[in-house]
């Protein structure tokens, strides 16, 4: 079992940054690859960034591509997931979510463990 438990949400104005992390305990943090996912309202969850489990790959979905950058600190057990140049179509709830797998995964159905998410607000 892996727990996931994102922070960092808020509201910004368009243009403007923030930094989400992901915390995880349980099982083998280094053994699972990490993504970030969004839901807007109305909307479908939707895939933002994938990172495998050693770091040295990454994915991005093309609407984020440039903007937002993910990493991650094995030793601290957290993923993170910088926004830059913020839109207020980027407004949605955040979720962090856990693969058992070696390389990132961009569907929601690949991925084992999610977080409760944490609520981004960009006001034009």
């Amino acid at each position: 079992q892996v727990q996931l438990v994102e922070s960092g949400g808020g509201l910004v104005q368009a243009g403007g940054s923030l930094r989400l992390s992901c915390a995880a305990s349980g099982r083998t943090f280094s053994s699972y690859a990490m993504g970030w996912f969004r839901q807007a309202p109305g909307k479908e969850r939707e895939f933002v960034a994938a990172i495998s489990r050693s770091g040295g790959t990454t994915n991005y979905a093309d609407s984020v591509k440039g903007r937002f950058t993910i990493s991650r600190d094995n030793a601290k057990n957290t993923v993170y997931l910088q926004m830059n140049s913020l839109k207020p179509e980027d407004t949605a709830v955040y979720y962090c979510a856990a693969a058992f797998a070696v390389m990132t995964r961009t569907t929601a159905g690949a991925y084992d463990y999610w977080g409760q998410g944490t609520q981004v607000t960009v006001s034009s």
